[in-house]
């Protein structure tokens, strides 16, 4: 192994979670699962990436146990019997190559559309009945609904700790439910769950807290949040560190243990014009000012020409998988800048990743296809 990337390759100590390395598999959607039951598919697809030495593996976004939490079909749920047993095949095999993995537990809000499994006849759930701001889709929440919710996304963390994950990753990020909540321009109620930006935390802060009261104290949560949306990929919950702190401080307080910090492109920093570690990226940022263990995650591993026709732009070559980009992350990782990197689609590609980078065979990663999106394992 190179010495410029042996900061990807040191263990990590995370209270009760101890990771091999400082990779991580990101959440990828893929619906290989009929029904919502993760089936033997789906247990060798993240065998295989724990087997290929991923530090932890964080599943694709497996469904709580409400009516309206799923928004498309294929799509593992994280309740009932046939899927919980599924998932416990995955969780073994998993741990039997050497592997962590944790659940992200998911609930698409007014992304969803009637027609839509397990009832067609459900329409999306959301603070306002808002998919974006000034477009309605489905209907606004009662306090009803909410603690449902809330409940649900307790239930499903006590049900992944029964069955053996390691931990629990709350998707609060692109535009699904909680980050509805969030988001200025889909929260628009005039409760207590709205208004100013820390007070429309709450959704989410009732479902940390009732997280944490169901798995005990040294089971991880991992908070997944991000400034962009898919419905608005320019959207920004905030514009300064003190926004973020203040974002921040009563997910801390309710009992946030890593913070996940979704970026298009983990490379730039989060704020232009902050005359202090103003070259900081998101998870920087929020790991400077919370203390907590962060993620960074964002087009790592892509190479130039995809991220470029990704995005409609010319791109750093910084976004390829030359040695220098591969080697730059190594070093903001080996300076503290973040703790975790989590690799999307590139792990996708090709499962053997991580060996790939840590033997310094980087001229054998492939570039990534969309193609590779329907690979089986």
């Amino acid at each position: 192994m190179s010495t410029s990337l042996s900061p990807l390759f040191q263990p990590i100590e995370l209270g009760p979670l101890s990771l091999k390395n400082r990779i991580v598999m990101a959440p990828m959607t893929r619906t290989f699962s009929p029904g919502g039951v993760p089936n033997d598919l789906v247990v060798a697809y993240y065998a295989r990436r724990a087997e290929n030495e991923v530090g932890l593996i964080i599943t694709e976004g497996t469904t709580v146990g409400h009516k309206a939490a799923n928004g498309y079909p294929r799509v593992p749920a994280i309740h009932g019997e046939a899927a919980m047993a599924g998932w416990k095949k995955v969780v073994d095999a998993v741990h039997a190559k050497g592997g962590k993995i944790a659940p992200q537990l998911w609930h698409v809000g007014s992304v969803r559309k009637e027609g839509i499994e397990p009832d067609p006849s459900v329409p999306g759930y959301s603070p306002s009945g808002l998919f974006m701001p000034g477009k309605p889709n489905g209907i606004a929440m009662s306090q009803q609904d909410i603690d449902d919710v809330v409940e649900a996304f307790a239930q499903a963390a006590a049900d992944a700790k029964e069955v053996g994950f390691d931990a629990v990753e709350v998707h609060g990020a692109h535009g699904y439910l909680i980050d509805q909540f969030f988001w200025e321009g889909t929260n628009i109620r005039d409760d207590s769950y709205g208004g100013d930006l820390v007070a429309r935390t709450k959704f989410a802060v009732e479902i940390v807290r009732a997280i944490r009261a169901r798995v005990g104290a040294n089971f991880p949560i991992i908070f997944r949040f991000s400034q962009w949306k898919q419905q608005d990929y320019d959207a920004r919950l905030v514009e300064t560190p003190a926004e973020l702190k203040a974002f921040l401080t009563p997910l801390v307080d309710a009992g946030v243990d890593i913070f996940h910090c979704s970026t298009r492109r983990y490379w730039e920093k989060e704020f232009e014009n902050s005359p202090v570690d103003g070259d900081l990226n998101l998870a920087g940022w929020t790991k400077k000012l919370t203390g907590k263990p962060v993620i960074t995650v964002g087009s790592v591993g892509l190479n130039t020409s995809f991220v470029g026709a990704e995005h409609g732009m010319e791109m750093s070559a910084q976004a390829g998988i030359e040695a220098s980009s591969i080697t730059q992350l190594a070093e903001r990782l080996g300076d503290g800048e973040f703790d975790l990197v989590a690799v999307g689609r590139a792990l996708i590609q090709d499962p053997e990743w991580v060996i790939k980078v840590r033997e310094n065979r980087l001229e054998e990663l492939q570039d990534y296809s969309k193609e590779s999106l329907m690979q089986l394992v």
